[in-house]
């Protein structure tokens, strides 16, 4: 549902941005080593380290306020 927004985001922001998805079903482990818990579930990293947290499902204008300080 969100995926398409997450393109476009990152169509518009290719030099700010990389949107990675992972498939929980198919890899239990590494969702358990980030501690998602619900879907959707969108970790912004900088350096390596997690610096933000976005859990549900979100309209494009609600992604990009949210991921203002990072575009």
């Amino acid at each position: 549902m969100i995926a398409p927004v997450l393109a476009e985001i990152a169509d518009e922001h290719p030099d700010d941005i990389r949107i990675a998805k992972l498939n929980v079903d198919e890899h239990p482990d590494i969702a358990r080593q980030f501690s998602v818990m619900s879907i959707p579930t969108m970790i912004v990293f900088r350096d390596g380290q997690e610096v933000k947290r976005l859990v549900g499902a979100k309209g494009k204008g609600q992604m990009l306020q949210d991921l203002d300080e990072y575009l």
